[in-house]
C-alpha cells in the first residue's frame, strides 16, 4: 500500500493522464448507453406501456403493424377463448394540426375505450395525447385536425410519455382510428393485444384463427428503425469495451517496463511476488475505478444538460452498471501486465548483467 501510493504521487502526471483517458472512455460509454436507452424508449415506449403480455398479428405480416390485418371476428373469437383477455389494437402514423396552428406528428393507437388498453379519460370521439405531444404544444381542450381527411378530434386528456417510431403516441377509439387509417377495404385492426393466463393455449389460438402471436417485447422489432438503431449503438458499445482494456493494458505495460529495475531491486531485497502483484493491482484499481467514477459523473452531467432536447435515458442503475463495466474492462487490461511484474530477475540488481 505504501509503495503503491508513493509511486502514484511520484508519477502523478502520468497517472493523471491515464486517468483522464479512462474517464473520457467511461463518459463516452455512459453517453452512448444513455442514447441507446433513450432512442429505444423513443421508439417502443408506447408498446412497452401496453398492459398486455402478447400481441397477435396476421400470419403473413410477421410482426409488422403496417402490414398486419386482423378482422373483428378473429378479435372476438380470441376474446372468447378460455384464459384469455383480448382487445383489438390499431397502430398507424399520421400528421395533424391543432386549432392554434401547431403541426404535429402522431402515432395513433386505436383502442377500445372500455378495454384494458385504454388510458384514463378516453372517450369515443376524443383523443388522449402522450406527454411528448403536450410538450409540442397540444393542450387539453384543443382540437386536433388530422391532415388529409380533415377529421377534427378533441383532446380530452394527457397520458404519460409514450412514443412509437420516434413519434409521440395518441390514443383514440377504434372507430376514430378507422377514419384516420382511411382504408377503403373491409374493417381490420393492426393486431390483437392479449392478456393470457395459465389456461391459455396460444398455439391453438394461432392454428384456429391463422394468426401469429408473439410476446409483447418481441413486437418491438415492428417499430420503425428499432432493430437498426439497437445494432448500431450496441456495436459502438462493444468497441468501447474492447478499447478500454487495450488502452489501460498498454499504459501499465509501459509503466511496468520503466519500473523493471525497481521491481528487480524489491525482489532482491526479499519482496514476495504476491506483494508486488498486490501493489500493482492496487495502483490499477485506484486509477481505473476512480477515473471510471469521474467519467460516470460526467456522463450524468451531459444527460442533465441535454434534458429533453434529445432522446436520452441514463437511470442510476444503468449508470452504476456502466461504471462497473468500464472498471472491470480496465482492470482486465491491467491484468495482462502482471507477468512482467513478477518476471524481473533479482540478479539484475546484483550485477549479474555485467
Amino acid at each position: 500500500m505504501f509503495l503503491a501510493l508513493r509511486e502514484l504521487r511520484a508519477a502523478r502526471g502520468r497517472f493523471a493522464l491515464m486517468g483522464a483517458v479512462v474517464a473520457l472512455i467511461a463518459a463516452l460509454v455512459g453517453v452512448v448507453s444513455g442514447f441507446t436507452a433513450g432512442l429505444g424508449d423513443d421508439t417502443v415506449s408506447a408498446l412497452r406501456a401496453l398492459p398486455a403480455d402478447r400481441i397477435a398479428f396476421s400470419a403473413h405480416a410477421g410482426t409488422d403493424f403496417a402490414r398486419s390485418g386482423v378482422d373483428p371476428a378473429t378479435a372476438a373469437g380470441m376474446a372468447a377463448a378460455p384464459g384469455v383477455r383480448a382487445t383489438p389494437l390499431g397502430v398507424t402514423i399520421t400528421r395533424g394540426t391543432t386549432r392554434r396552428g401547431v403541426p404535429v406528428d402522431v402515432a395513433a393507437f386505436g383502442v377500445d375505450p372500455a378495454g384494458f388498453l385504454a388510458p384514463r379519460g378516453l372517450t369515443g370521439d376524443g383523443v388522449v395525447v402522450s406527454r411528448g405531444l403536450a410538450d409540442d404544444g397540444v393542450r387539453v381542450g384543443d382540437t386536433l385536425v388530422i391532415d388529409r381527411i380533415g377529421l377534427r378530434v378533441p383532446v380530452v386528456g394527457v397520458a404519460g410519455r409514450a412514443a412509437y417510431g420516434h413519434v409521440p403516441a395518441a390514443y383514440v377509439s377504434l372507430d376514430t382510428w378507422e377514419k384516420i387509417r382511411a382504408s377503403s377495404g373491409p374493417r381490420e385492426y393492426s393486431a390483437v393485444a392479449l392478456k393470457t393466463g395459465d389456461r391459455a393455449d396460444v398455439a391453438a389460438l394461432d392454428r384456429r384463427f391463422g394468426t401469429r402471436t408473439v410476446a409483447r417485447d418481441a413486437a418491438f422489432a415492428a417499430a420503425p428503425g428499432y432493430s437498426g438503431e439497437r445494432i448500431t449503438m450496441n456495436s459502438i458499445l462493444v468497441f468501447l469495451y474492447l478499447i478500454a482494456p487495450l488502452v489501460v493494458g498498454a499504459f501499465f505495460a509501459v509503466w511496468t517496463v520503466q519500473r523493471t529495475p525497481e521491481l528487480a531491486l524489491l525482489r532482491a531485497l526479499g519482496a514476495a511476488r504476491r506483494r508486488l502483484l498486490g501493489h500493482t493491482m492496487l495502483q490499477a484499481a485506484l486509477v481505473v475505478v476512480g477515473a471510471s467514477a469521474v467519467g460516470g459523473a460526467l456522463a450524468a452531467a451531459v444527460g442533465a444538460a441535454l434534458g429533453s432536447a434529445v432522446p436520452f435515458s441514463l437511470p442510476p442503475g444503468t449508470l452504476l452498471g456502466t461504471v462497473a463495466a468500464v472498471s472491470v474492462a480496465g482492470l482486465a487490461g491491467s491484468a495482462l501486465t502482471l507477468r512482467r511484474v513478477t518476471s524481473p530477475d533479482p540478479l539484475t540488481m546484483l550485477g549479474a548483467n555485467r
